[in-house]
């Protein structure tokens, strides 16, 4: 066997490792980083926030207003119960009734307010939490599907480890050493066929002899791109 075809062969082993380690990464940020997910589960939580303090809000507001009710009630009873005689007394319990009734018309409205207010943040919350649900429903069947494509991967991983092992064996530590430096000059790209009269990686036209170096068990390099240079 050629080296440049051992070489060849190494070259396309560690191509499909290169684009199963791509396709790995990029399905493990996905499931890291779904911003569509992030997005309706911060929304679900704001407006879960938000609700909160509005039930606190109203129950707050409720909470006045039954006060305000009872001590209206301790007026009146003071009031119209007979207990007080003074006219003086009885004029300022009078009007002490007056300013807590109107004050407590204000404390009614904001209660009112208060409940809508509650009301509204309650559907807008359910309307996220049924978003949010919507959306991991959806992704749980695509994250799935990129579980499986996970496993996948991981086992033509293996797969492909135990090829490029075997293929590694008959090649010289010189030339190994000599196609790992062009792999990380070459952006994982050591070996290029010919096709056509030209080097597939650069397109670069090669002379005869070239070619021929190619198909030998001479090493051959391609002039434009430096790439080792392989021909059938």
């Amino acid at each position: 066997m050629s080296a440049s075809l051992g070489l060849f062969r190494l070259q396309q082993i560690d191509t499909q490792i290169d684009r199963a380690k791509t396709r790995l990464n990029g399905i493990q940020k996905t499931l890291e980083n779904d911003k569509e997910l992030k997005a309706v589960h911060t929304r679900f939580e704001t407006t879960k926030s938000e609700n909160q303090n509005a039930l606190l809000a109203a129950k707050n507001a409720e909470a006045e207003v039954d006060a305000m009710k009872i001590k209206i009630e301790q007026v009146e009873a003071s009031l119209y119960g007979g207990v007080v005689k003074n006219p003086k007394e009885l004029q300022d319990l009078q009007k002490e009734s007056a300013s807590l009734k109107k004050h407590l018309v204000t404390l009614e409205e904001r209660q009112l307010e208060a409940m809508l207010l509650s009301e509204n943040a309650g559907i807008e919350m359910e309307k996220a939490q049924n978003d949010l649900e919507l959306v991991q429903a959806r992704l749980g069947n695509e994250h799935k599907k990129l579980f499986d494509e996970q496993n996948e991967l991981v086992k033509h991983m293996e797969s492909f480890v135990q090829e490029r092992e075997a293929a590694l064996a008959p090649i010289e530590i010189p030339l190994l050493s000599s196609y790992e430096d062009l792999r990380k000059q070459k952006r994982g790209v050591a070996v290029s066929e010919v096709e056509d009269g030209a080097c597939a990686s650069c397109g670069t036209t090669l002379n005869a002899a070239l070619q021929q170096n190619a198909r030998s068990q001479k090493l051959a390099y391609c002039p434009s791109c430096g790439r080792i240079l392989f021909a059938k």
